[in-house]
């Protein structure tokens, strides 16, 4: 288990990639008030698609997941979102989902 990352890519702007935020987390967890943990802990935050001065962000979704579990999320948010919205699965390379392998951790009962 490890910590993925999926990009989403090329949303026109900050504001067309946080609407997909709440589609997206219905697509993770059909029942947003359920008994007990997600299956996969997630979160989102944005990523720049080509740098500061581009109009272009990502919607980057991380996850604390197996290999397979993550290319799992990956298919099902690419099958989601279609073409207009490349999607590529990552190994996290920052800190910014780190909270996700706690929340798992707690959730699952241990120390």
């Amino acid at each position: 288990m490890q910590i993925y990352e999926i990009h989403i890519r090329a949303f026109a702007g900050t504001d067309a990639a946080l609407a997909l935020q709440e589609p997206l987390a219905r697509l993770l967890c059909p029942v947003e008030d359920h008994v007990g943990p997600c299956e996969v802990p997630w979160g989102f935050t944005l990523g720049d698609a080509r740098g500061p001065d581009a109009p272009e962000c990502d919607l980057v979704l991380g996850i604390f997941a197996s290999a397979e579990k993550a290319a799992e999320v990956r298919d099902r948010v690419r099958a989601f979102v279609g073409e207009a919205h490349p999607t590529d699965l990552r190994e996290a390379v920052t800190d910014t989902f780190d909270e996700l392998a706690e929340q798992y951790r707690i959730e699952q009962g241990g120390d």
